[in-house]
């Protein structure tokens, strides 16, 4: 097989200006296949990325990794999918599938490094480095795919690949369950589909943000409290998940916990603004728990999208076509928004 003319938009530098790029992926292997791209969500991280914000950046970048098409090509291997299929793909594209995270379902967590969907050096294929759904194709290895049934809402899938498995996996790791007390702490895109996946779970969920601009739509959806200063929670939770960005007292929100309750941290901020921690005051928020969460495995993610399909649980979406991306990376930048900017590769 020969290799893949692909055309997409990077980011060049930091500037995070997408223009136009046309390059190749290598030959399709026995055991992956090629995804037509039909829609693609943008990710906050795909901004931190193309900014390099994280200092790991490889230019040029095409980012996106909350991906669904059609299935347009298959390697010989290949019989979990025939062409015609809907696929997704999330954050990741292969690992090495012998280590035991992957052997039990966390190939995020692989040992030898998972292969990323964009940004990452792909030890299967020549080490070349991986771009992502901002492209018109896009191929990845038939276990790492999610097969999407055919009546799914395309556009509304795309994000559940990054967004939706980011804020299930913590979920189902803290065992949430009917009765307990959840706070979702920051309610942007990804905090919406904590609520969203909390509240189907069963849960009292309350939204903790820094102003009143979201208490509205916290309160349409559901929401037992709305607290707008973390000082003034007057509340216990069992769990809280964090979705902020940027720097903030991660302790002040801990002390808010009940006794054994569990702090779920899935915001990434900025290098600049990273989170340091007192072991004095740590200590002093006695016996709770803080970790962190990274999407989920493949299992998990099809899990995941099962149980959106079967709730009716998706993002607030805005569709865009790729030559707006800038326009878009600029509102995200400047705006705080609560839906998922989705581009529409469909021509």
């Amino acid at each position: 097989m020969s290799e893949i003319i692909t055309k997409g938009f990077a980011a060049y530098d930091e500037s995070a200006n997408f223009k136009p790029i046309t390059f190749k992926r290598s030959a399709l292997r026995d055991d992956e296949i090629l995804i037509k791209t039909m829609y693609c969500g943008i990710c906050h991280s795909d901004i931190h990325a193309a900014k390099n914000e994280w200092k790991a950046t490889k230019y040029p970048i095409v980012p996106g990794h909350e991906v669904v098409g059609l299935v347009v090509e298959i390697g010989k291997n290949v019989k979990e999918f025939e062409i015609g299929n809907y696929a997704g793909i999330g954050c990741l594209i292969n690992s090495c599938g012998e280590c035991d995270a992957c052997l039990n379902s966390n190939e995020q967590f692989c040992q030898k490094g998972a292969v990323w969907t964009y940004n990452s050096v792909d030890y299967f294929n020549n080490s070349e480095i991986t771009k992502g759904g901002y492209s018109n194709y896009i191929k990845v290895h038939k276990n790492y795919a999610i097969k999407v049934p055919n009546n799914a809402p395309l556009k509304l899938i795309a994000p559940l690949f990054c967004a939706g498995i980011t804020t299930y996996s913590p979920l189902k790791f803290s065992k949430v369950s009917k009765g307990m007390d959840v706070a979702i702490a920051g309610f942007g895109g990804l905090g919406v589909m904590a609520f969203k996946y909390a509240k189907a779970m069963g849960a009292n969920v309350s939204v903790i943000a820094r102003n009143d601009t979201k208490k509205e739509a916290a309160i349409k959806l559901g929401a037992s409290n709305y607290y707008n200063d973390i000082n003034k929670v007057d509340k216990k939770f069992d769990v809280i998940i964090s979705t902020i960005p940027s720097k903030y007292d991660v302790l002040a929100y801990a002390r808010t916990l009940k006794y054994g309750g569990e702090m779920a941290i899935v915001g990434l901020p900025p290098i600049n603004e990273q989170v340091s921690i007192s072991l004095n005051a740590l200590i002093r928020v006695s016996h709770k728990k803080i970790y962190g969460s990274l999407i989920g495995g493949i299992k998990e993610t099809k899990e995941m999208l099962e149980f959106s399909l079967k709730h009716s649980i998706y993002p607030e979406v805005k569709i865009i076509k790729p030559n707006e991306i800038n326009k878009a990376y600029d509102d995200l930048l400047n705006n705080s928004n609560s839906f998922r900017y989705v581009i529409d590769f469909n021509e």
